[in-house]
């Protein structure tokens, strides 16, 4: 099963993925963590309980940025290091270029086209 933790300020984020990833749900492939915050996810990725092999963090949050989120996880966990794919609205170069950076994996933008998300997911599973 992949664990995976998404983190977006947008409460509605939850009901999105539950309703597109309810097929991967119900099988067990998949399970999602919600995290409405950089400070949340931080919370959660230091209990201990993280088992997240896979983080999909907004760029755009109030407090913590997605960029810094990101900066935290790359320099606390070198390995094995978590696969980290960003999302923003704005598919502009400087967030780009910020987030690869960093270190992140995949950059993607809103709104998300869940088939493609989907795709590259499953690629990770197998």
């Amino acid at each position: 099963m992949m664990k995976i933790l998404v983190v977006d300020d947008e409460q509605d984020i939850r009901s999105l993925f539950e309703q597109h990833f309810r097929k991967e749900i119900r099988k067990g492939e998949m399970d999602f963590v919600f995290a409405f915050s950089g400070e949340e996810a931080m919370d959660y990725i230091n209990s201990g309980e993280n088992e997240a092999v896979l983080i999909l963090s907004d760029i755009n949050m109030p407090g913590m940025s997605g960029l810094e989120l990101l900066h935290n996880i790359r320099e606390k966990y070198a390995t094995p290091p978590p696969v980290v794919m960003m999302i923003t609205a704005y598919g502009d170069a400087y967030n780009y270029h910020m987030a690869m950076e960093n270190g992140a994996n995949d950059f993607l933008t809103k709104p998300l086209d869940f088939g493609s998300l989907k795709l590259k997911l499953n690629a990770l599973i197998l």
